[in-house]
């Protein structure tokens, strides 16, 4: 053997045995481990999920000689009463789908370890005869590949194994868009005949499902199931507070992280164990549970910002092309997430006329959103933002409240519409339309997070519309430009009463995507100006400060060329020493360069893209994004960006 591959060779088995040995930080956090299958040792299996008995006997030995302590749900009950606290180090074993080799494998060694267990069982597979067959997935497998009523029964009274409901019949993709996307039964609107499925049916739907499995358990076994364990880990607010009136308060999902005081029993999260997870491996991922906050790794990203324009045509072969190309070149840029354009704006003038999912107020140009955003998660494996005005929405002619918009002081001391058309947040009506249109989105599928649109913005002159003007009646203000700019105090409570009302609704509305998407992200658009110089921040109701306690990122529009630079990346160069100098403002915002001069409309050279990126990159930069991306003039250029910009190019920060 060579000297080089002898030194690699003992390099990777000392980091293997330090993997191994290394103690991990003792915590007061729960640690919930997800199986499906074991198999026998050394056999084969098709379900990319399946481990095999003797890897798992060395993962739980490992465990317990880590100092881990095995815990049922009747423990974390007791802690989150108040009664008896966890111990540190406590993981709960589950195990998915009720696979019969929970008995023949994993029964003997919870016997032999005396360690609890929790098992998900999906009530119309065991009610399959036994020389019958269970649909599971795309296939049909023997109904003896899972436990009978007896083994069932057997663990349930050796005290050691409790039950929990996987559903009765709802383990399953249903089709959820008119392209034939197949998406978690739980979590998606069925699309039959031709229509979606009324949020009343879905709701009874689950209601009715879970019952069912409950009444079976129940029938079957003696007591009723007080855990939920999602098909998938895919649930909603909604189905969650299902499962608790039907008397099961603790839910399972496959959420990141681990699980502390503060994790709602409703979303407990689970850690997916698979076929390929070494033992080192395991190591690792327990490493990271007990070392970071919420026990989720915190990473950089590389973000494409894409409008949905471009990929969508009248002709649906032609958009469905499209949009394979989009996948590809996501795939290809290297990128971590997708600002994904939920509206149509063939205008280019960032305001919403139509949308891209079916809603109440909006035309749809077409029911594209929900079919790219699964392509992109499932396919491209990227996180998907759906990218979203706050105000600017245009409603038809028909609808009366299409007048109650953002108005300013004109320069003939009149009233007038400047900038984005925008319906006035003053406006109780114009704000509920706008949360019905948030609701509408969130139904549509399940996405990542929200970008809010730039248009989230007051200037010093607005808003001065009758419902505006009516709020500051109320709060003691003039009401009144004039009256306002004349009483410098009363000018500044108006300016940060602004700046706070645009906050308050955007987390109101992400609280409303919440009920359907349950751990949702936000970020949102920022003018650099409020950055550069926070004396500005009266000109657009905006604050950096703000923004950084009350979302997950802010995505500042770190464009010069918008901004008429006469020395671009000296202007770069200060918009970033304004973010390091706020303390840990660089975890929490998004350097958005342009890759358009909208000025002339002529494209920003890849050279000097990647040549920036590259400079954020080296200074600290974590999260850097560009807008837009243009598949069809391949702007900018993927050959020459994708080694500065993806992050499998170079190290993690």
């Amino acid at each position: 053997m060579k000297t080089k591959q002898w030194f690699l060779v003992v390099w990777l088995a000392l980091c293997t045995l330090f993997a191994l040995a290394a103690p991990v930080q003792a915590g007061s956090g729960l640690i919930i481990l997800c199986y499906h299958e074991v198999g026998q040792p050394d056999a084969r299996s098709n379900d990319p999920f399946a481990v095999d008995a003797r890897s798992l006997v060395r993962q739980m030995e490992w465990m317990r000689g880590q100092g881990y302590q095995f815990v049922s749900v009747e423990d974390v009950l007791a802690d989150r009463a108040g009664k008896k606290p966890l111990p540190d180090k406590a993981v709960l074993l589950t195990f998915d789908d009720g696979y019969r080799s929970v008995y023949t494998q994993v029964y003997p060694v919870l016997r032999s370890l005396h360690a609890p267990a929790l098992i998900a069982l999906v009530g119309s597979w065991l009610e399959q005869p036994d020389n019958g067959q269970v649909r599971y997935g795309d296939g049909l497998v023997p109904r003896s590949t899972f436990l009978s009523w007896e083994q069932i029964r057997e663990m349930q009274a050796s005290g050691l194994v409790e039950v929990a409901s996987h559903s009765y019949a709802e383990h399953f993709g249903q089709l959820a868009n008119p392209q034939g996307n197949s998406e978690p039964a739980f979590t998606s609107l069925a699309w039959k005949s031709g229509s979606y499925e009324t949020p009343e049916a879905y709701r009874a739907r689950v209601r009715a499902d879970l019952l069912r499995n409950s009444e079976l358990l129940k029938a079957r076994l003696g007591q009723a199931p007080r855990v939920m364990v999602w098909p998938y880990g895919s649930y909603t607010r909604e189905t969650a507070a299902i499962a608790g009136e039907l008397g099961m308060p603790l839910a399972m999902s496959l959420d990141e992280g681990i699980n502390t005081r503060q994790t709602p029993l409703a979303g407990l999260r689970r850690l997916l164990l698979d076929a390929n997870m070494s033992l080192p491996d395991l190591a690792w991922q327990f490493q990271q549970l007990e070392t970071w906050p919420d026990g989720i790794r915190p990473e950089p990203s590389r973000i494409m910002h894409v409008d949905l324009d471009y990929i969508y045509d009248p002709d649906p072969a032609r958009q469905e092309e499209n949009l394979g190309r989009l996948l590809d070149r996501v795939k290809a840029m290297g990128a971590s997430t997708v600002y994904l354009q939920a509206f149509a704006n063939p205008e280019g003038d960032g305001v919403a006329r139509s949308l891209y999912f079916p809603n109440r107020h909006l035309p749809m140009r077409a029911d594209l959103f929900n079919r790219a955003v699964w392509q992109l998660r499932t396919r491209a494996g990227v996180r998907v933002y759906a990218w979203m005005p706050l105000l600017a929405f245009d409603l038809p002619r028909e609808n009366p409240l299409r007048q109650q918009r953002v108005l300013a002081l004109g320069r003939q001391g009149l009233p007038e519409q400047q900038g984005y058309i925008r319906l006035t947040p003053y406006s109780a009506e114009a704000r509920q339309t706008i949360r019905e249109i948030y609701q509408d989105l969130a139904r549509t599928v399940q996405f990542d997070g929200l970008l809010f649109h730039d248009d989230a913005t007051l200037s010093d002159v607005e808003d001065i519309s009758g419902a505006a003007m009516a709020a500051n009646r109320a709060m003691g203000l003039p009401d009144s430009l004039p009256a306002l700019q004349q009483d410098e105090a009363a000018l500044q409570r108006w300016n940060d009463s602004k700046t706070k009302l645009l906050d308050d609704f955007t987390l109101e509305l992400a609280q409303v995507v919440r009920t359907w998407q349950p751990t949702l992200k936000t970020a949102r658009n920022l003018y650099a100006g409020v950055v550069m110089n926070p004396a500005t921040e009266s000109w657009f109701a905006q604050s950096y400060v703000t923004a950084l306690q009350h979302y997950d990122r802010v995505a500042i529009m770190a464009m010069p060329y918008m901004e008429n630079a006469a020395q671009p990346r000296q202007w770069l160069r200060q918009l970033f020493d304004k973010v390091k100098a706020v303390p840990g403002a660089l975890d929490r915002t998004v350097f958005e360069l342009q890759a358009r001069d909208w000025r002339n409309g002529k494209p920003i050279p890849t050279r000097e893209m990647a040549e920036v990126v590259d400079e954020l990159h080296t200074r600290g930069a974590r999260h850097i994004a560009y807008y837009p991306d243009d598949l069809f003039q391949d702007q900018p250029r993927l050959a020459d960006f994708k080694a500065a910009f993806s992050m499998r190019s170079r190290p993690e920060q």
